[in-house]
Order: structure tokens, then C-alpha cells, then sequence
């Protein structure tokens, strides 16, 4: 069995198993943005179709991964909740208290977003047209279509910028439940944890380097860092559950609302919009619909 093999290379010690299974999933979702590597000419339909089925994915996760089980978890007999007024925040309520923290924040980082974007579009101009596969300006085009140009290059690294701070505050709270798991000390339920979050850290991390794709950055740099570094927290916060498993505990439940609210903002407020603005909304749509069985597929075998 998988736990046994990884108890005799590893041992038994809780903070040492965190970091192996942050690494586990990290690792997984360092292929799923390599991935992207291998798509050499992704066309526009094809990337709203891969942006709709990470996006159906996302959603599926932000229930199954997150809120369901940060419910179940804070509707445990030996879960602690903060007491305020003499009222025990347990059940549902610290996941909706989580979840609308999480959507007031990604609502106020798209307002940063959007304005620190058109800068960052300007520094990144360069590498855009190296290999992103936006041609080129050539002499003989005009200035109107350079500016309609670089409107549409802010817009879309704007977008890829929110996607990416989702995906990373989604990726926090999974490495988190990893690290409890095994602080827990129950193995068995933190492999099966394990696997089932790095699966789905796969399609996470190419989703993450399709939408820089999107947004016209460089395939070979920024489109694989991008979705290698959303998924970088996990090692950290494996650790940290493993090790203050006690503190970490009592606040899982709050992390796993405030991710899945950040995502769903996210889902509705970005990319559903981004994919259904050029033409191809069937695919799209259907590639969304695929996305979330395929997650809802793997958490019921894997959960």
C-alpha cells in the first residue's frame, strides 16, 4: 500500500510527512503547468474550451474540496470554533463567514488588479510579441490598432492576474488540509487527502498556464512560472498544518470558505465572461460542463 510505502521511506514523523505530501502536490501541479509546454499552437477556441473546462473544474473543487468538507469539518464533535456572545461558530457558519471574506477580498483585488495591470502590461510588452503568439507590429501598422492592441493585451493579463491570485488562495487552504491531515496522525485519510488534492492540482496548474496563454505571455517563461508558482504555497502551509496542527485546525474551516468564495468570484466574475467574448460559448460551455464532472468524477473515486 501506498501509506506503508511512504511510512518506510519516510517515517512516521507528522511534520515530515507535511512536507512530503506539500511537496507531493506541488509537484503535481508543476505538471500540470508544464503541460502547457507541449501545446505549441493553441487556437482560440481551443484555450476558451481548456478555460471553460478549468473553470467547470474550479467549481466542481470549491464544493467538493472545500466547502462541503470545511463544513463537515467544523460540524465535528471535537471541533473547537471561536465562541463570541457565548455562541460556538461551528457548522456552516465559520465556512460562510470564510467564503464572504473571500469574496469581498478578490473584490477588492480586482480593483488592484485592474490598476496596477495596463503597468505591468507595458513592462511585459516585449515578451508578449517574443512568444506569445501575438504578431509582431509591423511598419505599416497604425497607431489606432497598436493601441487597440495593447487595450486588448492589459485586458487579458489583467484577467490572468485575478485568475492566478484565485487559484493561489484556492491552493492555500488545500495544502493546509494536507498538513492537518497528517498532524492528525491519521496517515491513511492524509494519503488519501494527498492524492485526491494533488490529482486535481494537475488540471489546476494548466489551467493557471492556459490563461497566460490567453493573455499572450510567453509560453516557455511566463505561461509554466505562472502556474508553477500558484501552486508553490502548498509546500509552506503543508508544513505549517503538520506542525501547529492544533492552531491550524480550528481555522481550516475559515480557509477552505475564504478560498472557494475567492474562486467563485472569480469563475463568474472573469473567466466564464472571458470564454463566452469570442465567439466559441458552445465549447466553451461544454468544456466547463466536462470540467466539473471530471472533478466531481475524481473526488467521489478518490474520496
Amino acid at each position: 500500500m501506498l501509506e506503508e510505502l511512504i511510512v518506510d521511506i519516510v517515517g512516521r514523523d507528522p511534520v515530515l510527512l507535511g512536507l512530503v505530501g506539500g511537496i507531493f502536490i506541488a509537484s503535481l501541479n508543476l505538471l500540470g503547468a508544464l503541460l502547457v509546454l507541449v501545446w505549441r499552437n493553441p487556437t482560440e477556441k481551443s484555450l476558451d474550451t481548456m478555460l471553460g473546462f478549468a473553470a467547470g473544474v474550479m467549481l466542481s473543487a470549491s464544493f467538493t474540496s472545500l466547502l462541503l468538507p470545511g463544513i463537515e469539518f467544523a460540524s465535528e464533535a471535537t471541533y473547537r470554533g471561536v465562541s463570541v456572545a457565548g455562541f460556538e461558530l461551528a457548522g456552516i457558519v465559520p465556512v460562510l463567514i470564510g467564503f464572504f471574506l473571500g469574496v469581498a477580498v478578490l473584490d477588492q483585488g480586482e480593483r488592484w488588479v485592474h490598476q496596477v495591470g495596463p503597468i505591468i502590461s507595458n513592462r511585459l510588452a516585449d515578451d508578449i510579441q517574443t512568444d506569445g503568439g501575438t504578431a509582431t507590429a509591423d511598419t505599416q501598422t497604425s497607431d489606432s490598432q497598436n493601441a487597440n492592441t495593447d487595450s486588448v493585451a492589459s485586458a487579458r493579463l489583467t484577467s490572468l492576474l485575478l485568475f492566478t491570485v484565485a487559484i493561489t488562495l484556492h491552493n492555500m487552504p488545500e495544502g493546509l488540509a494536507v498538513g492537518v491531515g497528517f498532524g492528525s496522525g491519521n496517515i491513511g485519510n492524509a494519503v488519501s487527502l494527498m492524492l485526491a488534492i494533488g490529482i486535481q492540482n494537475i488540471p489546476e496548474g494548466f489551467a493557471v498556464s492556459v490563461a497566460a496563454i490567453n493573455a499572450g505571455l510567453g509560453r516557455r517563461w511566463y505561461a509554466a512560472v505562472a502556474g508553477i508558482r500558484a501552486g508553490l504555497v502548498e509546500i509552506p502551509l503543508a508544513l505549517f498544518g503538520a506542525w501547529a496542527v492544533v492552531v491550524a485546525a480550528p481555522i481550516l474551516p475559515y480557509a477552505m470558505g475564504f478560498a472557494a468564495g475567492g474562486m467563485l468570484y472569480v469563475i463568474g466574475d472573469e473567466i466564464i465572461p472571458e470564454t463566452h467574448s469570442h465567439g466559441y460559448e458552445r465549447v466553451a460551455t461544454l468544456g466547463f460542463l466536462v470540467g466539473a464532472a471530471v472533478m466531481l468524477t475524481l473526488d467521489v473515486v478518490l474520496g
